[in-house]
């Protein structure tokens, strides 16, 4: 039961989450790609863990089986001269076995083996930040769906006040019908304005209801209505933003600099390869011959042989392509550096056509409440002059249409520019 009760609860949490920056935090949690880091995070421990053995010893078993078109023999004279003493020298047999174990420790590698799992590490990195670049583009994504769905919920709020009013002024025409001073055909036309508005309202409310499911499907969460930015709040205040570009820090950035840093882990490796390396071994196996071979000449029987020691190896062959693999680094950083000025410069560009366009709507809506203004004197003068005879229904039709049309136009111009400020602060990642 108590189960139960946390769950409705966590339902109706998540049933109100439905800001903009909830429905994106709700988007990043929800989308599948968030589960990637995990995998990342794992593979990169498997990884290291996995270059770290190569400082355990490393062991291999072995059985070989030969047979030779020669061996090692007495020399002619010498066998002539056992023979006289009545002794049989034949020499090893051409068939050989031997059943081996080889051990072997490093015990300096030169950083080798360091520079392995920093290669590792940094390869983790860059799929971090690559997968975080394609989270920060969900933000877009929801952004495109939320204001989509304010714009139509605004629209469905206009068409019920637009059908109230053609309603009062059906309403007062059938009156009119009524007492003789208005014809059937201008109450009919005002009713079928009236059930215009009503077909527009079904497909306004499908469109909502669409988006809405797409909304919530993409977030993870019930969406129940967009809630509109407040323009006194200081994250959406319109005049915090200039003309000027502002320096900001993109994934798009970091998975840049994730690459930078691989390629140094990368050059570092090319120093360790060059390194010399020391390690220790033991070696042995039971077979014939063994290391005794002049006893194995007489005897010929299976032995048991063993043998440990040191080894300093120096491959120098890194060298031959040394200037070449760091030359090849060199042109990966270059292309990084300039994939980075591209990527500012397109930046710099959207920033300032998202502050050009906040500036026009900005503009545009010191306006619209005035042409509201005048469009309703306007309708009002016409619904008297309508009661008078003095115009007929359809200017009075044309004046509620404009009326409407300017209300839309305003909240049209006003989610537009809260989408640009949005637009504008995904640009900037702020």
């Amino acid at each position: 039961m108590r189960s139960i009760i946390l769950g409705l609860l966590m339902l109706s949490m998540m049933a109100q989450a439905q800001t903009l920056e909830e429905c994106q935090q709700a988007a990043e949690r929800n989308y599948p790609l968030i589960q990637q880091y995990g995998l990342i995070e794992k593979t990169t421990e498997l990884t290291v863990a996995n270059i770290q053995k190569g400082w355990l010893p490393q062991v291999s078993a072995s059985a070989q089986a030969t047979y030779q078109s020669d061996v090692v023999s007495w020399p002619d004279d010498m066998k002539g001269m056992f023979g006289q003493m009545g002794v049989n020298f034949e020499g090893l047999k051409k068939d050989q076995y031997k059943i081996g174990l080889d051990i072997q420790q490093a015990v300096f590698d030169g950083g080798a083996i360091k520079s392995q799992k920093e290669i590792a590490r940094q390869q983790g990195e860059v799929q971090r930040a690559q997968n975080e670049v394609n989270l920060y583009n969900v933000r877009k994504r929801v952004n495109e769906m939320y204001f989509g769905l304010l714009l139509i919920e605004e629209q469905i709020q206009l068409n019920k006040d637009l059908q109230e009013l053609l309603a009062q002024n059906e309403k007062k025409l059938a009156s009119m019908l009524k007492g003789g001073t208005a014809a059937e055909s201008d109450f009919q036309n005002v009713k079928a304005e009236r059930l215009n508005a009503a077909q527009q309202m079904t497909g306004l409310q499908s469109q909502r209801s669409a988006l809405m499911r797409m909304l919530s499907a993409f977030c993870g969460i019930e969406i129940k209505e967009a809630v509109k930015p407040n323009h006194g709040d200081r994250l959406f205040d319109v005049n915090s933003f200039n003309q000027q570009p502002v320096p900001m820090i993109r994934p798009e950035l970091k998975a840049i600099d994730a690459q930078l840093r691989l390629a140094n882990a990368q050059e570092k490796a090319l120093d360790a390869a060059l390194m010399p390396k020391l390690g220790v071994f033991a070696q042995g196996f039971y077979g014939y011959p063994g290391y005794n071979m002049f006893e194995d000449m007489l005897q010929h029987r299976f032995s048991w042989n063993g043998m440990i020691g040191a080894r300093l190896t120096w491959n120098i062959g890194a060298l031959y392509t040394r200037k070449n693999d760091k030359a090849k680094l060199n042109v990966q950083r270059s292309m990084f550096n300039v994939q980075r000025e591209t990527f500012l410069f397109n930046n710099n560009l959207e920033q300032i056509q998202e502050n050009e366009n906040i500036e026009r709507y900005k503009k545009l809506m010191a306006d619209d409440e005035e042409i509201i203004s005048l469009r309703s004197s306007i309708r009002k003068a016409a619904e008297s002059k309508l009661s008078h005879g003095i115009i007929d229904v359809n200017d009075l039709v044309k004046e509620i249409t404009n009326e409407n049309a300017a209300k839309v136009q305003q909240r049209v111009h006003e989610v537009e520019m809260l989408k640009e400020i949005y637009d504008l602060k995904y640009t900037t990642n702020q």
